[in-house]
C-alpha cells in the first residue's frame, strides 16, 4: 500500500502543478483516485513540506509550497 500512496502523491503533485489550488474533491476527481488514498497521499506530501493544506468552507484547499 505504501507504494500506491507514493505514486498517488506524485500524481497529486503533478495535478497541483498544472491546476493550482484545488480542493480535496477536485484532486480526487482530477486524478481518478478514491478520496481515502488522496488523503493519505496529501498527508505524505504535507509531512515532507511539499504542500500547504488550508480549511476552505466544508472542504480543504491544497496547493504546492513554492
Amino acid at each position: 500500500m505504501i507504494t500506491e500512496i507514493g505514486i498517488t502523491a506524485g500524481d497529486i503533485w503533478h495535478y497541483l502543478d498544472e491546476n493550482g489550488k484545488s480542493t480535496l474533491s477536485q484532486i480526487a476527481k482530477g486524478i481518478g483516485t478514491e478520496k481515502e488514498r488522496v488523503l493519505m497521499s496529501i498527508g505524505w506530501l504535507a509531512r515532507e513540506g511539499h504542500v500547504i493544506v488550508d480549511k476552505s468552507g466544508p472542504d480543504y484547499l491544497v496547493y504546492l509550497r513554492r
